[in-house]
């Protein structure tokens, strides 16, 4: 019988886990027509500990003087946010929607009548692909809750040519000097190894507190090319900021909605029910690799294996019927209970054995977190489910493209500054808005105009 006091231990809720996409692995349980589903699942958005800046590779043995701070402990917390969203289907269907939702009618510039130079702005925007360029940072700006654009000066330092965006998921952001100022981003894909200056490129930072008294200093010190961060003010973040729906991987529906579907498949395969839950934090298996010197892939998967065989152990057998289980914890000053690991009994003579309730809340719980209405995005499909009047569901869609003005306000901001730039004077800047109209019009939508914007 393994050591419990020292395998025991987990809780999703915990502050100190590090970044990690969710592990899972179903073991059958012998002598028994059931399962245990064993899930590794650890997302932190918030350090226990403070993240030091790391150096940017040089050329051989030439060191760089470079610094950038890693987005998450080990610098991969976007792509382990990327994979939660890939992993669910409902995640994925909410941030689209909210993404095309932000998008609305796309980006306009809207010159005054007869203004000399419209044709200006017409060859700006055939020149730069807006489309794909504002869908993109609306994608940005809704999944992390900041985005990148990049902004090219022709030779002549008077005129902003070109505006492309720079995906959040490979930028990271120079260490703040002591006024707070940050001097530029790294892009790099980061997925990889960046070993050396070819790997990753660095643009200065405009500063956002002050965006055109540092453009015109750019441009008067010959730099052509300069990032501006569009960012969503948070409440506790230093550079990265902290989405809200953070809370989904930190409570406990995003795991229940993926056990769901584990023990279905697990029913349909071989029915084989799920009967214990047993979740394990990624900062157990790190520390039981270290105890165990497993360095190697093939190592530590097999010390998992067999970690994984003792719980299934312990679990079944009647030589272990009646035994107590003792599991050690600490609590913060808060009195919250931190564990390593925890097993949960699932009930497997639900009525209807299908879960059918319990998915619907799981998809509805998210959809909450993700500030989208389930029936906007049809998620909770079905005969039985409540459905929304027409009506009703035009007046959702028209709250949900009212949220998005805050964020709408914050992208027209790097736009203003180049109308101000180009010296384009009262040019609006406008992302119209698509209404779904009643019958009675005789039309399926129209656009209407949002707030605007002039400089």
């Amino acid at each position: 019988m393994p050591n419990l006091s020292k395998i025991i231990d987990t809780d999703t809720n915990s502050d100190s886990y590090g970044d990690a996409t969710t592990d899972i692995s179903v073991v059958t349980l012998p002598h028994e027509n059931a399962a245990a589903a064993v899930i590794t699942t650890n997302i932190a958005f918030r350090e226990s500990e403070v993240i030091t800046p790391l150096p940017l590779p040089g050329n051989g043995a030439r060191p760089s003087d470079k610094y950038y701070m890693p987005w998450g402990a080990d610098n991969m917390l976007p792509y382990s946010i990327i994979d939660k969203f890939e992993e669910d289907e409902t995640l994925a269907a909410c941030a689209d929607f909210q993404s095309e939702v932000c998008y609305a009618s796309g980006l306009q510039y809207k010159a005054p009548e007869n203004a000399i130079f419209a044709k200006e702005i017409e060859d700006f925007f055939e020149d730069n692909d807006m489309t794909a360029y504002f869908l993109g940072i609306c994608k940005d700006i809704k999944r992390f809750e900041f985005a990148v654009s990049v902004l090219i000066i022709d030779e002549s330092g008077n005129r902003i040519t070109n505006i492309y965006r720079k995906e959040a998921c490979y930028c990271r952001f120079s260490p703040a000097k002591a006024d707070g100022t940050i001097e530029y981003i790294v892009y790099a894909n980061w997925r990889f190894p960046v070993s050396n200056p070819d790997h990753y490129e660095i643009i200065p930072l405009l500063d956002s507190r002050c965006l055109r008294t540092s453009l015109l200093k750019a441009a008067a010190k010959g730099i052509h090319k300069v990032a501006v961060v569009t960012r969503v003010p948070g409440i506790d973040s230093m550079y990265y900021p902290i989405p809200t729906y953070g809370s989904l991987f930190r409570g406990k529906w995003y795991a229940i909605k993926k056990l769901i579907g584990i023990a279905k498949e697990a029913k349909l395969r071989n029915s084989a029910p799920i009967k214990y839950l047993i979740e394990v934090s990624q900062k157990y298996w790190d520390n039981l690799f270290k105890a165990r010197n497993a360095v190697t892939a093939e190592a530590k998967n097999a010390v998992k294996l067999e970690v994984q065989q003792e719980f299934v152990d312990f679990l079944t057998g009647a030589k272990n019927s009646g035994k107590a289980l003792f599991s050690s914890y600490f609590s913060t000053p808060e009195g919250k209970e931190i564990h390593d690991v925890r097993i949960t009994k699932i009930e497997t003579d639900k009525e209807g054995g299908d879960w059918a309730s319990d998915h619907a809340e799981a998809i509805n719980m998210i959809c909450f977190a993700m500030r989208v209405h389930s029936n906007l995005v049809g998620s909770v499909p079905g005969k039985s489910q409540t459905n929304n009047s027409g009506s009703d569901k035009r007046e959702l869609y028209i709250i949900a493209q009212a949220l998005q003005t805050p964020y709408r306000q914050l992208l027209y901001r790097v736009h203003r500054l180049i109308i101000n730039f180009n010296r384009w004077q009262g040019t609006k800047v406008e992302v119209p808005l698509l209404q779904l109209t009643t019958l009675d019009e005789h039309t399926d939508a129209k656009e209407v105009s949002a707030e605007r914007h002039t400089t």
